[in-house]
């Protein structure tokens, strides 16, 4: 965005539709929102949603009130894109069935700020991100990842892959904090489980 003074610019010359400003919005923002549609719906469609957005958006642009960041008001209409992609296939019911039911197979190692009590076995001082980056571990972890209930996939995505803030991600999913917290903490305890099972015999789950 380096041709345009400030962001209240850039989106004026989206309005106009200027053909090199919407050339730069996907630049900047394809990746990370085919990422967050892909945590939603799956690899296979998830173009298929980004593009809906992007019509969304051009639609949506003239009264985009500017009451959030732009990446995030991008974000907003790809969930919603994404939900009404898998509601149309009758894949979205309640957040029950996306990750809120199901027991917690690590919830007696964590405190009440989701902070390990005892350390995972041999974890050496890694986090979950730069294990990430590990070629050795990155498929197991893509493997995990991808079988997580699509709100936990989501959140984990938007808080620990994209950064978004507690509120961002609130706001977007329509999801309470203290049930983001939930969420996320879920899916961080199945990564974690992934890596040190990986660490211990060497495979994958």
């Amino acid at each position: 965005m380096e041709k345009y003074l400030d962001e209240d610019e850039f989106i004026e010359a989206l309005i106009n539709q200027d053909e090199k400003a919407f050339r730069e919005l996907v630049r900047l923002h394809y990746k990370m929102l085919r990422m967050l549609a892909a945590a939603i719906t799956g690899d296979s469609i998830a173009d298929e949603v980004v593009q809906q957005a992007w019509i969304s958006v051009m639609r949506a642009l003239p009264k985009f009130e500017k009451r959030s960041s732009l990446k995030t008001w991008l974000s907003r209409i790809v969930v919603n894109e994404a939900k009404t992609r898998l509601r149309r296939e009758k894949r979205y019911s309640s957040l029950e069935a996306m990750g809120f039911d199901e027991p917690d197979p690590f919830f007696d190692q964590f405190d009440q700020r989701g902070n390990w009590g005892n350390g995972p076995v041999s974890w050496h001082g890694d986090t979950p991100e730069s294990l990430l980056e590990k070629s050795e571990l990155n498929a197991c972890i893509q493997k995990t990842l991808s079988a997580l209930p699509a709100l936990q996939r989501t959140t984990f995505v938007m808080r620990e892959l994209q950064g978004h803030s507690y509120e961002t991600i609130c706001n977007t999913l329509e999801v309470t904090e203290s049930n983001i917290r939930v969420l996320l903490h879920r899916a961080r305890t199945k990564l974690l489980k992934t890596v040190e099972h990986f660490q211990e015999v060497g495979q994958c789950l």
